[in-house]
């Protein structure tokens, strides 16, 4: 097991913005453990997987697969994260997919019932950038479980192989695309909760604005312009440097009167 030391060969630019994965938190992390130790998300672990769930999605999802490496499309957190040992990885583009933020987090990740966080999904749509990791045959069964157990605590995704363009050829890839059945996905959200949710979303995995200018990072990196992206990030800073300005200004008043 392990990466192959030239993983980066294609990309040298992201050998720094990439998380090592034996020492990302994903690769042990144990969702329940952790709520368990936070009384107020209790209500959150009836809705948890078991591993028996996780094992069962696991196996048919991988079912078709007839052998060798797998390559696997990361769009959000798994670009500078993805917490899995991999041979090499590169930039892909999904299609008939595109990222949206319409997960809405309220199980304490990113986001409470209090404070919403929201993260992204991957739903049908126009296509969108990415990257791909190779992770190696021999290490899939160890890999693919920490996978699941981080992507698949709930649910909010299917595990869905689609077609990818890597090089400017179709690659098979294993990706985890949005249910739109799960109550986590809010395919209506406005675009002012989007804003306001990433603008205050926050929990055990850092908060949702981190989440979103880690993914403009990595495209930045990669030369990537991604408009959506990067105008969302714009307008939520907007959104939070009003915010501390009104904040700012009822002290001042306040204190004022207190005088």
């Amino acid at each position: 097991m392990g990466a192959s030391s030239n993983r980066f060969f294609h990309h040298p630019e992201l050998s720094g913005l990439i998380l090592d994965p034996a020492t990302s938190s994903f690769r042990n992390i144990d969702v329940r453990a952790v709520l368990e130790r936070q009384p107020e998300l209790a209500w959150v672990l009836d809705l948890l997987y078991t591993k028996a769930q996780r094992d069962e999605s696991r196996q048919q999802a991988l079912s078709a697969k007839t052998g060798g490496d797998l390559w696997i499309f990361a769009y959000g957190s798994l670009m500078w994260d993805p917490a899995m040992h991999f041979q090499e990885v590169r930039r892909a583009h999904a299609l008939d997919f595109e990222r949206r933020f319409i997960l809405k987090d309220v199980y304490g990740g990113r986001g409470t019932r209090e404070a919403p966080g929201l993260m992204a999904a991957l739903d049908h749509g126009t296509g969108c950038h990415g990257l791909a990791f190779r992770v190696a045959e021999a290490d899939l069964e160890t890999e693919t479980e920490i996978l699941w157990r981080r992507e698949m605590a709930g649910d909010a995704y299917i595990p869905t192989f689609i077609t990818t363009i890597i090089d400017g050829k179709p690659v098979d890839a294993l990706t985890f695309v949005a249910n739109r059945a799960s109550d986590s996905i809010c395919r209506e959200i406005t675009h002012q909760d989007q804003i306001s949710f990433i603008s205050t979303g926050s929990g055990f995995l850092g908060t949702s604005l981190e989440y979103l200018e880690n993914i403009v990072r990595q495209f930045h990196a990669l030369g990537i312009f991604d408009e959506e992206c990067s105008a969302l990030l714009a307008e939520v800073r907007t959104h939070r440097n009003a915010g501390e300005t009104n904040m700012a200004g009822s002290g001042a008043t306040t204190q004022g009167l207190a005088n």
